[in-house]
Formats: C-alpha cells, sequence, structure tokens
C-alpha cells in the first residue's frame, strides 16, 4: 500500500464513521502524510554493505540516562581497538564531562566534548573523523538527527522509537535510500537472551508454523515521569498530555517481528487500536502536586496487527499502571507456545491431548534452554557477565554487534525498514484510536522488498 492510499483510506474511514474532523493531533498526521504522497520507497539498502571500518569512530549525541549506559558497552570494542568514541555532546557540559570520566579508564585521551549549546550536537555529525553516531535524546530530536547525520556521511544508530510521525518515517527511508548509509534503531530487547534462543528455536523449527504472538511495554514509570530532573524538563510526560495512543512500539514488537519474518517474506497490513481511560497518572500527578494532571493517553493501549499472510500479534501499552514490568513476548506455534515474564515454554507434542497440556517442568525448560540457546549468546557470556548493567546484558551485544558489523563490512542485524515499520505504529495507533478504533492500513515502506524471502541476520555468526 502506497501512501497515496492509505490517505485516501484514512480519509474515507474517517467519513464513514461519521468523524466530522480529526483532533490537532491527527489533523498533523494527516498533513504530513500529504505531504509525501507523491513519493515510494525503493528497497535500495535492504542488504545494505558498506566498506569495512576496522577501527569505528564514534560520535556520542545525548549524555544523559541512555548515553551513559550506551558507552559503558564500548569499553571491551574498545580495549580490543575496534571502536574509538572521538567526540561526546549534550546540552549539559557536566553529562559529558562524566562520560569522558568513564572513557578515560579505558581510552586515556578521551573525547572532544560539546556541549552549552542546542545546536552543538552538530558539530559532531559534521566531523571529517567520524564514521557512526550514536543517538541518546528526547524522541523529538531522533529523527532530525538521523538525518543531519546521513546528510553528513555518518552511518547512524538511534534510540528507541527512529521516529513518531509519518512524515518523520518516510524522511529517514528517503534519506538512507539516497545517501547509502547505515540507519538502525537500537531496539535492545531483540538481543536479549530469552529473544535471542526463541528465534533460534523458531529457526530450527521447534515452533512449526507461527500464527499469533504478543508483546508489551508494561512498566510502572510514574515515579520517572513526574521527576522534575529525571528526563530533562520533563519531556516524557509531555507526550502524554496531547496524543493517545502506543507511544513505545518496539521492546515488544521488535523481537516478535523478528520472529515472524517481518520484512523478509511477510509484513504488517493493518492495525486496529484502543485506549483505556486514564486514571492512574493523573492520580498520581495531583497526589505528588505536580501541574501534569491533565492527561489525554490512556493508561492502557492495546493495538492488533494483521500480516499479509494472515498472522496476528497484539502489542500493548502501559507506563501508568502500578504493576510488575512485563514484556509479554509470547508466541503462538503449531508445534510449541512459549509466555514470558516468567518464561516458559509449552511443547505440542501430542496434537489432540487436550487432557494434559502443562508448560514444560525445570529439567524439560533448562534442557531446551541449553540445546537452543543462541551461539551469540554463548559466544559473549564472559563480556555479558561483565556489562550486566546494560540490561542484563543485551545492550552489550546490541553494540558489540553495531560495531562488529560495521567492522566487516556486513549488513547490520535491524536495517532503516525494520526501524521504519516498528515504530510507525506510534502513529499509526493514534489514527486508529482517534477513529474508535478504526482499522488503519500499514503503507509499504520496503518498496515491495518485504515480499522476498530471507533469513533474519540476526542468526548470523560474526
Amino acid at each position: 500500500m502506497n501512501r497515496k492510499d492509505f490517505l485516501n483510506l484514512s480519509a474515507k474511514a474517517a467519513l464513514f464513521l461519521g468523524i466530522s474532523s480529526f483532533s490537532s493531533c491527527e489533523d498533523e498526521q494527516k498533513e504530513q502524510t500529504q505531504n509525501f504522497s507523491n513519493k515510494t520507497a525503493k528497497g535500495s539498502v535492504f542488504g545494505l554493505t558498506a566498506p569495512k571500518i576496522d577501527k569505528v569512530r564514534v560520535g556520542i549525541i545525548g549524555a544523559g540516562n541512555r548515553g551513559a549506559v550506551l558507552i559503558q558497552m564500548f569499553d571491551w570494542l574498545v580495549k580490543n581497538n575496534h571502536a574509538e568514541i572521538v567526540a561526546i555532546s549534550d546540552l549539559q557540559p557536566k553529562k559529558v564531562e562524566k562520560l569522558n570520566e568513564h572513557l578515560k579508564k579505558v581510552q586515556p585521551k578521551g573525547a572532544q566534548l560539546y556541549s552549552g549549546n542546542e545546536n552543538e550536537w552538530k558539530k559532531v555529525a559534521e566531523r571529517d573523523d567520524i564514521d557512526l553516531l550514536i543517538i541518546a535524546t528526547p524522541w523529538e530530536l531522533h529523527t532530525p538527527m538521523c538525518l543531519y547525520g546521513m546528510e553528513n556521511g555518518k552511518h547512524v544508530a538511534c534510540e528507541v522509537p527512529i521516529a513518531y510521525t509519518l512524515e518523520d518515517c518516510w524522511k529517514l527511508i528517503e534519506t538512507a535510500e539516497r545517501t547509502q548509509k547505515h540507519c538502525m534503531m537500537m531496539e535492545n530487547c531483540c538481543f536479549n537472551g530469552e529473544e535471542l534462543w526463541v528465534l533460534n528455536m523458531i529457526n530450527q523449527g521447534v515452533f512449526g508454523d507461527l500464527t499469533h504472538a504478543e508483546g508489551a511495554y508494561i512498566h510502572d514509570l510514574r515515579k520517572h515521569l513526574l521527576d522534575e530532573t529525571y528526563y530533562e524538563d520533563q519531556w516524557r510526560i509531555k507526550h502524554h498530555l496531547n496524543k493517545d495512543g502506543n507511544f513505545y512500539t518496539t521492546h515488544g514488537l521488535g523481537p516478535v517481528s523478528q520472529y515472524m519474518d517481518i520484512g523478509r517474506g511477510d509484513t504488517y497490513d493493518h492495525v486496529v487500536s484502543m485506549s483505556s481511560r486514564e486514571k492512574s497518572l493523573s492520580d498520581a500527578a495531583k497526589k505528588h502536586n505536580s501541574p501534569f494532571t491533565n492527561i489525554k493517553c490512556g493508561d492502557m493501549n492495546t493495538t492488533l496487527i494483521k500480516t499479509k499472510l494472515g498472522k496476528s500479534i497484539m502489542l500493548q501499552f502501559d507506563v501508568h499502571t502500578g504493576r510488575p514490568y512485563n514484556r509479554l513476548n509470547t508466541v503462538v506455534g503449531t508445534k510449541a507456545v512459549h509466555e514470558g515474564y516468567p518464561s516458559r515454554l509449552y511443547i505440542n507434542e501430542e496434537e489432540l491431548a487436550w487432557w494434559g497440556h502443562k508448560w514444560l517442568d525445570a529439567q524439560q525448560y533448562k534442557d531446551y534452554r541449553e540445546k537452543y540457546d543462541h551461539p551469540l549468546w554463548n559466544k559473549l557470556k564472559t563480556q555479558i557477565s561483565d556489562n550486566a548493567v546494560g540490561h542484563g546484558g543485551m545492550d552489550f551485544v546490541m553494540i558489540y554487534r553495531l560495531i562488529r558489523c560495521l567492522n566487516k563490512g556486513l549488513p547490520l542485524d535491524i536495517n532503516v525498514y525494520d526501524s521504519v515499520l516498528w515504530s510507525a505504529i506510534t502513529p499509526l495507533s493514534e489514527l486508529s484510536v482517534a477513529q474508535n478504533s478504526a482499522s488503519i492500513k500499514v503503507p509499504d515502506f520496503t518498496g515491495g522488498t518485504w515480499k522476498t524471502k530471507r533469513p533474519t541476520e540476526m542468526l548470523r555468526d560474526i
């Protein structure tokens, strides 16, 4: 489906449902789609290879909470001459200085520091001695920084989401295809041990044919959202004031999409999204005398996605409610089922044995885990243990794979089409919610290349 078809369908859906006009947010989305209705993707950077870079020269933009973790993931790579941190930028001088102090433990000369001005980051992107930009800034800056980096000849790797408007999605595709630069969203959950294990089992045929999957970002963030210092200028809660949908799709959707060969033989066809009432975050805001009490985003958003080949995905988002963390990580096949949190596995050995369906016991589960653990996780056990601060090791594996692919001139594990497609569910969910949970078609961001069956890059040994 191209952009023009998407726009026409959305307009017809609004008329059919008796919706006279979009809210200001949806008006903006409609206008953005119109601006790009005359362009289509080429698919020309799928499998992109670039010249080998023996030592990847890195510039880090954003030295806050996420940047402070990511720089630690480079320690082993810097020590082994696979990468060098050339420059670090942030609005706050104290933040870049803190990151540089850590860097000097493994790279004594440190890095060039840029701070104190909202445009200092551009100087990093413009340097001739940088190959890769790592972007870890507030969401609204992700796309502009990626675009500027590629325009200045840099590969870019950006924190999630890589875009949160349809306009930005198309801009990223167009620029990556024109510049032939890598543009990767750093979705760390794709590199987690459990997700890699499940992916390997699927590849080995343990699950048979997949039919359904579930992912989520269920994480009580009320304390952080209301904290005046955790997110600079409380940027994150401001997204919840005037929008309603799934704002953080990729932690649940990234791994599920790789399980289902999305972009490599299948793709999303349409989405339906619904939000609950809002209560928990505004109650917390009132209790703690926060000025942010008028919240539009519902406590729970549930988005359903149907793929071209008929598979279904349930995706949930809730950062308002006080309950345990959960990404669901459920995948259903004709031969097996996995559910996460806690991780458990069912093997359908006797198809019609309805009287004895049970999850594998502890020893059986351990046997499957040991037999099918992803080779990458086993290969990097020592480094993962040393870098457990990065979400249990997944952050290190992600950065390791990124740098080693660039060292060897290989395609990245997550390409620009993956990055945009997983992120695009945010604005599409907003459109569906605003239209009383109407079905919204997903544009083809790949230029039809999704139809070609390919193995996932995550299973390569490098």
